[in-house]
């Protein structure tokens, strides 16, 4: 197939070293920059002409993958300060961060962006399963990924999310074995007159997580109603223990205490020790 005119592409053999390794597509672009020539590759002249049809269509209704050389690991960086820094917690930015810099970068940050495929990904997913990381920290990374190449494609620097065709592993869950009865009252009973008697008491009848247990303060309690409003929780951020709010709607809630754990967490305590302890975390 010879060169055709106005940008509308053309076929080629590609070879190197004067051996030919396949068929090469050509088709111009306009970018910010001015008109570029990009180019398709494939074994068949068949799988150049479907490429090549598809990128022109791509470019008729103004979607111009030029990414150039961009490299993912260039790009997963620029994301992370650009997208994700700033809009959510600190701590979730230290979980991508730390999930990208040791691990996402080093394996397919050299990869061009556009040259990204599936099998890429499930290579990499099988690499760190077998150095030993947990399937649920191995899925964390899909959902990271997913989210950088989704911004990706909306942002027009791919046509789609390659993360789509790739299954993450899946997470075993473990079941847990709450305590039973005689269990508990053991527990609470070698707590008895511990300086943290009020958080075991509170574990024990609410089922509260350990953050939103240790981020309580006195203006959380209602004792007059019996409820505790959960609205903040203890979590790290940046190497440090601070007080967070609640990821989601769903976890502000109101917890409706029992009477054993509204006597035997808070009765005890007077009104002067209280007061002192307003405003800083309660147990």
């Amino acid at each position: 197939m010879g060169k055709r005119g106005n940008g509308e592409g053309s076929i080629y053999e590609h070879k190197k070293n004067g051996k030919k390794v396949g068929y090469r597509g050509a088709y111009l672009v306009h970018t910010a920059e001015g008109p570029k020539r990009c180019y398709v590759s494939g074994k068949t002249r068949d799988e150049v002409h479907d490429k090549l049809i598809e990128a022109l269509g791509n470019r008729a209704q103004g979607f111009v993958f030029d990414t150039g050389s961009l490299k993912v690991g260039e790009y997963l960086v620029r994301w992370l300060e650009d997208s994700v820094r700033g809009t959510v917690r600190v701590s979730t930015y230290e979980v991508h961060r730390h999930m990208l810099q040791p691990h996402i970068v080093p394996a397919l940050g050299h990869l061009k962006l556009k040259d990204l495929n599936p099998m890429h990904i499930r290579g990499f997913y099988r690499e760190k399963l077998d150095s030993g990381l947990s399937a649920a920290t191995v899925r964390k990374m899909h959902s990271i990924l997913h989210k950088a190449l989704k911004q990706a494609v909306l942002d027009g620097l791919v046509p789609r999310n390659v993360c789509e065709a790739v299954k993450p592993p899946k997470v075993k869950h473990k079941e847990i074995t709450p305590l039973d009865r005689e269990q508990a009252k053991a527990l609470l009973k070698a707590a008895s007159g511990d300086r943290l008697q009020a958080l075991y008491v509170l574990a024990v009848h609410t089922g509260m997580r350990e953050g939103e247990l240790l981020g309580l303060k006195w203006e959380d309690v209602d004792l007059k109603h019996g409820m505790l409003r959960l609205r903040h929780a203890l979590v790290r951020e940046g190497g440090k223990t601070v007080l967070g709010d609640l990821k989601t709607p769903k976890s502000r809630r109101s917890v409706r205490l029992t009477t054993a754990a509204l006597w035997r967490s808070f009765m005890p305590i007077s009104p002067a020790r209280k007061q002192q302890d307003h405003g800083v975390t309660l147990l």
